[in-house]
């Protein structure tokens, strides 16, 4: 494989703003590796058709990545493959809403481990290879409700917390061995996360966007895809919020 072809990695990357990031990477001339863990691999199919009428070279593995012995190997293969990750998006994530005081152990854990175990996982398994080539870039998908809260999300938001604290932590261990780390923290997007909520609550949150829409995959997939850029080689430790004004 050519040096200069990126491998991109991408967790959650069958649907939504994963799939929405892999068809920007797929205008490149990168080796895209979508992670899922849907019930089948329907949507990561599909996905993969996208990348391949984009004229990319993709594939897909079915990996809970929320279990650092499921993502060891997968990381092993990808790369003794190409040699090399180069890009990490961590983007794995599931919500189990519910009032604190009705919330079980297992919704708390198991949003904890999917959330933020799996950033843990995926990265600190591709990071020796990132330092050694003194090159990587990864960025984290966070999410507004990390910064402000939500009513019914406290499970959901001290992961999303989590991972800005994790980013900005990680930005200063890799810094000076040319590794950026990086996260996005999408608003109220189209998703289908958010396609379920009762239509009183969408009117809620747009009602407090200042831009007067809903958000799409795409406009948080643009930010992330800069963020690996040259472009954007400068910037390591930041939250960027993708919210249309939702929180400044």
């Amino acid at each position: 494989m050519d040096d200069s072809e990126k491998v991109v990695v991408i967790t959650g990357g069958s649907r939504g703003i994963g799939r929405a990031i892999a068809q920007k990477f797929a205008e490149d001339k990168s080796k895209i590796v979508i992670v899922h863990h849907d019930e089948d691999d329907a949507a990561a199919d599909e996905t993969l058709v996208m990348l391949e009428e984009k004229g990319a070279v993709a594939e897909s593995h079915r990996v809970d990545v929320s279990y650092l012995e499921n993502v060891e190997p997968l990381f092993s293969d990808i790369l003794e493959r190409f040699g090399k990750v180069d890009i990490l998006i961590n983007n794995a994530g599931i919500v189990r809403d519910a009032f604190l005081m009705r919330m079980s152990e297992q919704d708390w854990d198991e949003v904890l481990r999917v959330n933020l175990k799996s950033v843990f996982n995926c990265t600190q398994t591709v990071i020796r290879s990132m330092i050694k080539k003194r090159w990587g870039r990864i960025v984290n998908t966070s999410s507004v409700v990390g910064q402000i809260g939500n009513a019914g999300q406290t499970n959901y938001a001290a992961s999303k917390a989590g991972i800005m604290a994790f980013t900005k932590s990680l930005a200063c261990e890799v810094g000076s061995r040319g590794v950026t780390v990086n996260a996005v923290a999408p608003g109220f997007i189209d998703t289908d996360m958010t396609r379920p909520l009762p239509d009183k609550a969408k009117d809620f949150f747009l009602q407090k966007v200042l831009l007067e829409r809903i958000g799409q995959p795409n406009d948080v997939a643009e930010v992330a895809y800069w963020l690996c850029s040259d472009a954007a080689g400068y910037l390591t430790g930041q939250i960027i919020h993708v919210n249309g004004g939702l929180f400044m």
